[in-house]
Parts: structure tokens; C-alpha cells; sequence
């Protein structure tokens, strides 16, 4: 199917949020990599779960089963839009940073002084910190530098993937510069030392289609709330690899994934309506089977979406005073976040300016604090970030862009 102007529009009425108008501000929400908003059915949903099976798992009573039915209802439809072997490859945890730091201990528990662990100049922190704490227990840290194009040196990767590499823990796209990184190679180099790799798909996932039985990595993490569901962190474990891991976990906890990892009791409502949010974006698309549904929505929403980036990237960098950050545009190279800075006048003060107008823009680092420093934007007070997502308009980015004008001049 195509995802067109039509469309988004028809979406639009799905998203409550976009019809509230604080101060009588009419908001143009482009701030979607610091998250989405939600759909209509996602809300109704989690609000029928307190409503009628506001219990715990695992009981012999019928609401205690409702919630079971639907936590496996949960666990297949996120395997679906990752692509993934099954349910059981699918943990659920507070937030991706959360989950992250069980998956990094239970990871460093297996590595011995001197190991090494690969992560990026790049990355958002949630996919550093947790590997950077490491070294507490002589577990020794590489970057992949990171150029000045927005793009990570995959010389400087190759040279630093050795034997003595354990983990490379690299994100799929950065949420600061909109960077596609090369999973697929990535893959290849960490095979050739049997190194497990670990994927950030936080910005990736809104975005593109995924497959991760093709790109092959060990472990994937992202967020509902990036693609239209609530807070709820994902973890997906290649089978058998989550099983190795010596996890926190109490006595009486199933030890078996994908419950390994997911510690105390879990966030249902919110889990089920993460359901909620992948079935939504299923009905976009068309074909026989959740999975085809999925794929055909997400490559046809991620084509409108890169259209609209796009529209706003050239328009944007020809402005007097603008410099757009990154790599050069297009579908493969980036994800539809557009980050600028604007002489005279810092990303802080600028997104203050466009939020007073309705222009919901971020500003800063967005925790790539470590990428900011290294393009040398800290002291200027990072970047202007823009993000497009399914129900974003020309008119939002056209908006935008007479914002930046006013701005520069």
C-alpha cells in the first residue's frame, strides 16, 4: 500500500492529543523521537484492562486468565513487528535503559578482566552507560569514533573488533543525527570473533520495518511509547541466548526466557496496550498474516515519512544562518530526524521561541551527549531537533521552516 497525504490526515482523528489546543495553541508535534503520541484504541484499551481484569498472572480465576491470554497476546504481536522467531524471544521491562542495565550485568557476570566491549561515540547513553559500568570490573571499553559527517568510521570499527571483543553494543539509528548504522556489517565482524552483538533500536524501530532473524543479532532493545504505545521497554533475545545469561532474578522466578529477565510484576496494562499500538499499525497495511500487515504498513508509512523529512532537510539547509548535522539524506542512510543549529541564537532559546507558536520541537543532546561533545555543540547548547512520524503534515514543517525564518532574521 502507499501511505499518503490522505492518509496521515485520516490518521490524525486516531490521536486525541492532536485535537487538544493548550492556551488555544494549535500544536504541530514534531518531537516524535522523544516520543509518540497514541491512538484512540491504544488508551481504550489500557483502559479496559483496569476495567476488567485488573489482576495479577497466573491465577485460577477468570480475570487472572484474561490477563494471561492477553500477555501472550502482547509477547506475539511485538515478535511480529520485529520479526522475530517467537514469542518467547519477546521480554517486557519498565524502559529500554532499565532493561538494558539487567541485560548488561548479566552479560558482564560471563566476562572475565581484560574482555572488551565495543560501543560507539554515537549512541544514545542508554546503550553506553550501562556498558561503560562494566569497567568497575576490569572489563575494558572501545568507542567507535565517530566523524564528523554524522556517520561512525567503520574503519576505526573493523580495526577494533578483535579477538579480545566481547559485546559490540551499537544503536540501528541515532536519535540525535538521524544516522542509519550498518547492522548488517556490524553482524559480520562480530561473527568472525564470536562476539554477541547488542542493537539499539529505540529510533529505529518507529521507522522502518524490522527483521531481526535477517540482520541476526544476539539481543535487540527499543520503546512502545517511540511507536505510538505506552512506556513499556522491549527486549528481544535470539533462542537460547537470553537462557545462557545469569540474570537477576529471585528463587521463585520462572528461570526460562523470556521471563528470565523481567523481574517483579510487570506493567499489564501498558503491555497490552503496546498490543494495542502494533495491531494499529498492522491496520495500515494489507496482507494475510499480522507480520505482512505490519511490513507492508511500516515501508509504506516510512516512505511518507522520509518525503516529509526530506521536504523539510532542503528547505531547511538552504536558510542563511542554518547548518543541518549529519549525513547526507536519503531513505537508506537516515531515519526522518532532521537536527540543525542556527547562528546567533542557541538550540535552548530557539525551541522556547517555536514552542510559544505550537512548534513542538526538541533541543539539546538527547542523551548522544557523547556525540554532541565530539562535533563540538555542547558549549552551543547541542542541536534543534526535528522529527516527523505517521501523522505529521507539510503544514507542520512548512510551520516549522517560517518559525527558523523569523528566527534567523
Amino acid at each position: 500500500m502507499a501511505f499518503t497525504d490522505e492518509h496521515s490526515l485520516r490518521c490524525r482523528a486516531d490521536f486525541p492529543a492532536l485535537s487538544h489546543k493548550p492556551q488555544g495553541l494549535d500544536l504541530a508535534y514534531l518531537d516524535g523521537p522523544g516520543g509518540s503520541q497514541v491512538p484512540r484504541i491504544v488508551i481504550d484499551t489500557m483502559g479496559d484492562f483496569y476495567a476488567t481484569c485488573n489482576v495479577n498472572t497466573h491465577g485460577k480465576f477468570a480475570p487472572s486468565q484474561e490477563v494471561d491470554r492477553r500477555m501472550d497476546l502482547a509477547r506475539a504481536a511485538v515478535a511480529s513487528f520485529l520479526g522475530a522467531e517467537s514469542p518467547a524471544c519477546i521480554s517486557f521491562g519498565q524502559n529500554m535503559t532499565t532493561l538494558n542495565y539487567a541485560l548488561s550485568a548479566a552479560i558482564g557476570r560471563t566476562l572475565g578482566k581484560g574482555d572488551e566491549i565495543l560501543i560507539t561515540q554515537l549512541d544514545h547513553e542508554a546503550n553506553r552507560g550501562p556498558w561503560l559500568r562494566l569497567q568497575e570490573h576490569g572489563v575494558v571499553i572501545q568507542e567507535v569514533r565517530l566523524l564528523g559527517s554524522g556517520l561512525l568510521d567503520l574503519n576505526d570499527m573493523a580495526a577494533k573488533i578483535t579477538s579480545r571483543t566481547k559485546v559490540f553494543a551499537v544503536g540501528a539509528s541515532s536519535n540525535a543525527l538521524g544516522t542509519v548504522n550498518d547492522i548488517a556489517l556490524a553482524r559480520r565482524l562480530t561473527d568472525v570473533v564470536g562476539a554477541l552483538l547488542v542493537v539499539d533500536a529505540v529510533h529505529y524501530a518507529p521507522h522502518f520495518p524490522l527483521d531481526v532473524k535477517t540482520l541476526g543479532m544476539d539481543f535487540l532493545l527499543c520503546s512502545g511509547y517511540k511507536f505510538y504505545g505506552p512506556h513499556v521497554g522491549v527486549l528481544y533475545s535470539k533462542p537460547g541466548a537470553l537462557d545462557r545469561l545469569p540474570t537477576d532474578r529471585l528463587s521463585v522466578q520462572d528461570p526460562a526466557a523470556p521471563h528470565r529477565i523481567e523481574t517483579g510484576t510487570l506493567n499489564h496494562a501498558a503491555i497490552d496496550g503496546l498490543r494495542a499500538a502494533v495491531e494499529y499499525l498492522a491496520g495500515w497495511g494489507s496482507g494475510a498474516t499480522l507480520r505482512e500487515r505490519i511490513v507492508d504498513a511500516m515501508s509504506a508509512i516510512s516512505a511518507y515519512e522520509h518525503g516529509l523529512a526530506k521536504f523539510y532537510h532542503d528547505a531547511v539547509r538552504t536558510l542563511p544562518g542554518a547548518r543541518v548535522w549529519g549525513p547526507d539524506f536519503s531513505a537508506r542512510s537516515r531515519a526522518p530526524t532532521v537536527s540543525i543549529t542556527l547562528d546567533g541564537i542557541g538550540a535552548g532559546a530557539a525551541a522556547e521561541a517555536l514552542g510559544k507558536e505550537g512548534i513542538c520541537v526538541w533541543d539539546g543532546h538527547f542523551y548522544a551527549a557523547r556525540a554532541v561533545g565530539v562535533l563540538g555543540l555542547s558549549e552551543r547548547g547541542g542541536l534543534l531537533r526535528t522529527g516527523v512520524s505517521m501523522y505529521s503534515s507539510r503544514k507542520d514543517l512548512e510551520r516549522l521552516l517560517a518559525g527558523i525564518v523569523k528566527l534567523a532574521s
